[in-house]
């Protein structure tokens, strides 16, 4: 199963506090660690929302909003997608993650839809479109 790993944003990264040379250097132990055992498949951290923009949708209508945004509890401030066998082992290495932030932090975990999740409504040809694409993803 593949899921995404979130970490929340903090009032200090939503304000542009960089992190350590220690917390990279963990992190980055870390990170290795995922792609030798065949888990990390992506992970990226992000700028603070005061760097980034929302499209809010309303039927045919479009509104481009500037941040920063509010709710920091609810912003993200990094993520990973894993390959795990379950969502037991995507604890178990969330548990081992160094600690994101100074002080507390919050990471979360969502599996992601695969195409069998759609059930009938993903046809034949849906998941022939999905796999050509998927393949053009992984040759660029």
């Amino acid at each position: 199963m593949r899921v995404l790993v979130i970490v929340k944003a903090t009032k200090e990264s939503e304000a542009g506090v960089m992190p350590s040379e220690k917390l990279l250097s963990d992190m980055g132990r870390f990170n290795e660690e995922l792609v030798k055992a065949g888990v990390m498949l992506a992970g990226e951290g992000l700028h603070p929302s005061s760097r980034g923009k929302r499209v809010d949708f309303s039927g045919a209508s479009r509104t481009v909003v500037d941040g920063p945004f509010s709710e920091t509890k609810e912003l993200v401030a990094g993520f990973w997608i894993w390959q795990v066998s379950s969502m037991e082992e995507a604890i178990e290495w969330v548990k081992r993650c160094p600690n994101p932030h100074e002080g507390e932090s919050t990471i979360e975990i969502r599996p992601l839809f695969e195409a069998e999740d759609f059930g009938d409504a993903m046809t034949p040809e849906l998941v022939a479109q999905e796999t050509r694409l998927r393949e053009q993803l992984v040759r660029q």
